[in-house]
């Protein structure tokens, strides 16, 4: 059995422990003793030797012992604490950071989308940055048949028409007697005729004789009148003779057209007068041409257009341009269920749209709707006219058209094809 320590020896054992754990603590506690416990002798080794240095390492070392000790706790246990707490700071200051750039990438994105849709037309690809290589957009168009531009001319006729302007109430009366050697359109060597007159370029107010039956002679003798047309305005304005050819059961053909611009004629006077029919091709008033594209996944019931381009459009306003844009609707059984327009293009004949427009139709609807797609001129002060259409679907006998059936052949493949517009009335008017 060991004798019991005195307590000095205890003291030294303590003071030992101590040096061991923190060697510089128990010197500096050593030297700043200046007076010795009664009765205890202090060895001369303990307070001799030379003096420590204090880095700013050590420093933090003492200060984080010194707070462990305090905390009944190791000084690892303190530092592991401390570290994970750095951590976690750090992870929500980085999870706040990568939100706000993902929101401000996310808007950027919207606004140079548009709204459109570029995964749904995986035919398109890249060609949304820059304008795409119509070679592969129009891999599977028709072009339109430049043979019919180079078709020679043919007589197509002449209309005799009369003109009235009365100054006092600002009208303009036009009657429309006759036409002569038109052209026949008909199976039996014949056509139905009849006369559309309108004011170019607002087109606000339309007049239409009555379809004469199997003939190409046809006498009219009807007078329309265009009331509130002050002189000044009407020297703007061009006077229109459209004739057609009446088809009960697809559209109707036009023949020719005349157009008489008002500042060419004298007002003042009755005037009565034949004029030879034009070619709407021959007189660059054609309605001109439409590429779009269309896509149709059955499993998701969705139908995608794209609307590229135009070209060849009709002239609408006075300075010879347009102000184009085109209407998508989806129709059936004459109702229209949706619909939705592109962005307007100023004074272009030729415009260049490239956008995408998606509809949710379920496969057992697709077979009984029809799309109408219409070019339309924009006016900010009158009325928008409709420049031309194309309608997609089934036709009355319920054979699809080719395009509507090329897609519906191909699911999930977009197939883009040109069309010819035609007038947007036709097949309106009724026996």
């Amino acid at each position: 059995m060991s004798p019991p320590l005195s307590a000095h020896q205890r003291w030294r054992r303590e003071a030992e422990e101590l040096t061991e754990k923190t060697p510089t603590a128990a010197n500096a506690t050593v030297s700043n003793m200046t007076t010795p416990t009664p009765g205890v002798s202090v060895s001369p080794n303990a307070t001799e030797g030379p003096p420590t240095t204090t880095t700013t390492q050590e420093s933090i070392a003492e200060k984080t012992a010194e707070i462990a000790h305090k905390m009944n706790m190791e000084t690892w246990q303190l530092v592991a604490i401390l570290v994970g707490v750095a951590v976690v700071v750090l992870g929500i200051c980085f999870c706040c950071i990568r939100r706000c750039f993902r929101k401000r990438r996310s808007k950027d994105g919207k606004k140079g989308m548009k709204g459109v849709d570029f995964k749904s037309v995986q035919l398109l690809g890249s060609a949304y940055k820059e304008k795409p290589d119509m070679e592969e957009l129009t891999e599977n168009a028709e072009e339109p048949d430049d043979g019919e531009d180079k078709k020679e001319e043919q007589k197509l006729g002449k209309v005799q028409y009369k003109l009235e302007y009365d100054f006092n109430s600002n009208s303009l009366s036009v009657t429309v007697i006759q036409a002569e050697d038109l052209p026949a359109l008909d199976m039996g060597g014949t056509s139905d005729p009849y006369v559309k007159v309108y004011l170019l370029p607002d087109k606000k107010k339309k007049f239409e004789t009555k379809v004469h039956r199997k003939t190409l002679s046809p006498v009219f003798n009807e007078t329309f009148v265009f009331k509130n047309v002050p002189y000044a305005d009407a020297m703007n304005k061009t006077l229109v003779f459209a004739i057609f050819d009446f088809d009960r059961f697809s559209k109707h053909d036009q023949i020719g057209e005349v157009k008489v611009p008002l500042c060419q004629v004298d007002l003042a006077q009755t005037i009565e007068e034949w004029r030879e029919l034009q070619s709407v091709e021959g007189e660059g008033g054609q309605l001109g041409d439409i590429c779009f594209s269309l896509r149709y996944v059955p499993t998701a019931g969705k139908l995608t257009v794209v609307i590229l381009e135009a070209k060849n459009l009709k002239k609408m306003d006075v300075g010879g341009l347009s102000d184009p844009y085109v209407k998508i609707a989806l129709m059936q059984n004459g109702k229209r269920l949706k619909k939705k327009k592109t962005s307007i293009k100023k004074c272009t004949l030729n415009p260049y749209y490239n956008e995408s427009f998606t509809f949710e139709v379920p496969f057992e609807q697709i077979q009984k709707v029809n799309l109408v797609v219409t070019v339309v001129d924009y006016d900010r002060i009158g009325t928008s006219e409709p420049i031309g259409k194309v309608v997609l679907g089934y036709n009355a006998s319920g054979t699809e058209l080719r395009h509507w059936s090329d897609m519906l052949a191909s699911p999930r493949r977009p197939i883009a094809q040109w069309h010819t517009l035609k007038d947007p009335e036709d097949g309106e008017k009724k026996d």
